[in-house]
Parts: C-alpha cells; sequence; structure tokens
C-alpha cells in the first residue's frame, strides 16, 4: 500500500457522513463520551459519527480479529483520530498492516475542539 498522506481538519470536516468513510477514535471511552480530556482543550466529546476502539483494544487484536472488529467493505477508508495524533498515527500503522486504506487525523481531537464551528458530540 502506498504512503498517505494525513487527513487536515478541512477535509475531515468536509467528508463527515461520507460513504465508505469510518472516523474512528482510539482514545479512551472517557475522553469520547467528553466527561475526561485534556485542559488545553475548550472543548470536550468526539467527532460526530465516529466510532470508538480504544488504542489498547485495537492493538491487542490480531489482524483477522481486527478486520472483523472494524466490519468495513472492501474499499473503505479509515481515518484514525486521539487527542494529538500520536495514538492514532500507531492505530494506522495497526489498520494498515490488516489491509485497511487508513489515514491519521494528526491535528486530532486538540485541533478540531478548537474550532467552534466544527460539529462535537458528548456521551457514548
Amino acid at each position: 500500500m502506498s504512503e498517505l498522506r494525513d487527513v487536515t481538519t478541512e477535509e475531515l470536516a468536509s467528508r463527515l457522513g461520507e460513504d465508505g468513510l469510518l472516523v474512528l477514535d482510539v482514545r479512551s471511552a472517557a475522553e469520547y463520551a467528553g466527561l475526561l480530556g485534556a485542559p488545553c482543550d475548550p472543548r470536550q466529546g468526539h467527532i460526530p459519527g465516529a466510532r470508538l476502539l480504544e488504542l489498547g483494544d485495537l492493538l491487542s487484536l490480531s489482524a483477522e480479529a481486527l478486520r472483523a472488529a472494524v466490519a468495513l467493505p472492501p474499499g473503505a477508508e479509515v481515518v484514525a483520530y486521539c487527542h494529538t495524533g500520536a495514538r492514532s498515527a500507531m492505530a494506522v500503522e495497526a489498520l494498515r498492516a490488516a489491509g485497511f486504506e487508513a489515514r491519521n487525523y494528526a491535528g486530532s481531537w486538540h485541533a478540531w475542539s478548537r474550532d467552534d464551528s466544527l460539529p462535537a458530540e458528548r456521551g457514548s
């Protein structure tokens, strides 16, 4: 698989809800729900429509189990994010190794939470 560039905030915002795109939040369940987060982030929660799969859980799965857990049709793309892009970068490597077309949203929640024009959800 060729090297894919990171996703920008603008690209991700324009693609939310797109068929064939899975936004994958690899933070903790508490971060995803907006119950816990970094004090540097003005908002807590998650990107609307994002599915939660904590990084530790993702990394503990075999490639076959990961493909079953994510369950995407062929050709679908995964965009992973976390707080600052470090955990999601690891997730992207595991997803690519399992055969997914995966890209990192390096800005992650740290960037998303700063733009009040972008939607956010709280809760599980």
